[in-house]
């Protein structure tokens, strides 16, 4: 219950000075012991489950490939941009996962590593990693069929470049969203909250 009259008044301000609300967390409640265990993760999805996407859709073009050059060894470099394309993804994964370790900071006191920046560094990691694993799939069953067709009619390799254009592009989209979160969470590192009081018009402690 508030008491009425001037919020500052000797008086009237001494009664509702008891309504003050101070953050008595030991490391300020917005900085929590778990908060980095967030970002720790939202790193290690990004990193590896890129890598799957890129492992796999290097594993499945690089076997047609080798099964191309038996019989058509001359179209082999030619054949080989499904393999690089497919490698690219897992640099999304590390792009996101440097960024994202870069921003982890240690409690000084005052300034920490805030709970919001752990959930938005693992949603971050999430998108990018999950983005690279769709990439990836569908860079290697663009890529495997792709070598196959142009082994057996080479004026198909373009078409089979602008699939592998399409299916890369969804990693790279995960990779903006993921730089974009990365940003949202804004540069305030205050761990303590501000002193309330709902007595007050500007709810600032008396």
């Amino acid at each position: 219950m508030c008491y009425e009259g001037g919020a500052f008044d000797d008086s009237v301000g001494l009664l509702n000075r008891q309504y003050n609300f101070y953050d008595l967390n030991p490391s300020g409640v917005h900085c929590p012991t778990y908060a980095q265990f967030f970002g720790q993760m939202g790193v290690s999805l990004s990193m590896f489950l890129c890598a799957i996407g890129a492992a796999y859709g290097t594993a499945k073009c690089g076997t047609s490939l080798s099964c191309m050059a038996v019989q058509y060894p001359g179209q082999v470099l030619k054949n080989i941009i499904p393999v690089v394309m497919a490698s690219v993804v897992a640099i999304y994964g590390l792009v996101v996962s440097v960024l994202i370790l870069n921003g982890l900071q240690k409690y000084n006191g005052a300034t920490g590593y805030t709970i919001t920046k752990g959930f938005m560094d693992l949603g971050a990691g999430l998108t990018c990693g999950l983005s690279g694993v769709a990439s990836g799939w569908a860079t290697a069953i663009c890529g495997d069929w792709g070598v196959r067709a142009v082994c057996h009619q080479p004026k198909f390799f373009v078409g089979m470049i602008l699939g592998l254009i399409f299916a890369g592009v969804m990693g790279l989209y995960g990779l903006i969203v993921a730089l974009t979160m990365r940003t949202a969470a804004g540069t305030d590192n205050s761990c303590f909250a501000d002193c309330y009081n709902p007595c007050t018009a500007d709810n600032l402690c008396i």
